[in-house]
């Protein structure tokens, strides 16, 4: 059994994830071992904010571990909000006034294409890997929907006619960008020497 370590307090992440993983991966998330410290991620792109949070783990665990990192990239937008998805209209990380700035920021632009991207840093065998997801699709003129979080509400995957807040978890995670990351680094663990 080989534990590994997923930088994220999100207790029902971490057990999806876990669902994917070879069976001799025991995935244990900051919460299951009590990590308080805050992590602060001040990197320019989502690769870089999942390489300092997992960075922070092996510097002080030295362990197995990965981070993620997800943004929205709205082309229009000069791919803006994209690292800055979560605090777009502020320090506060309200959904609600991120999605509002988004659309008033889009009011008049024709092209409304968008990209979810999800960006993995993984330590494993003494080194750093970096595995991409990314769903493309556009953005919506207003909020439809009442599942997920984020700009779920306001974004609709290409080749369907849902937002991504109409859709069951499980149908999301069947096309999300972060399912298409942990899936490809799924691939590389099972092909991997233990």
């Amino acid at each position: 059994m080989i534990e590994m370590i997923f930088a994220s307090h999100n207790q029902n992440k971490t057990k999806e994830i876990q669902k994917k993983l070879p069976s001799h991966i025991v995935l244990k998330s900051l919460a299951d071992i009590g990590w308080t410290e805050e992590i602060i991620e001040d990197g320019a792109t989502l690769e870089e904010n999942a390489r300092i949070k997992a960075q922070a783990i092996v510097d002080k665990l030295g362990v197995p571990c990965f981070a993620d990192d997800t943004g929205l990239e709205v082309a229009a937008l000069n791919n803006e909000p994209g690292v800055y998805s979560a605090r777009y209209a502020g320090l506060q990380k309200n959904d609600e006034d991120n999605m509002q700035l988004l659309l008033s920021n889009l009011e008049g632009k024709e092209d409304r294409s968008a990209q979810f991207r999800t960006s993995i840093c993984l330590y494993f065998n003494n080194e750093f890997r970096l595995f991409e997801g990314i769903v493309k699709g556009q953005i919506l003129t207003e909020k439809v929907g009442t599942e997920g979080f984020g700009y779920d509400p306001i974004f609709q995957p290409e080749g369907h006619t849902r937002s991504f807040a109409q859709m069951s978890m499980d149908e999301k995670n069947e096309l999300s960008h972060r399912g298409r990351a942990i899936q490809a680094m799924v691939e590389f663990l099972n092909s991997s020497e233990f």
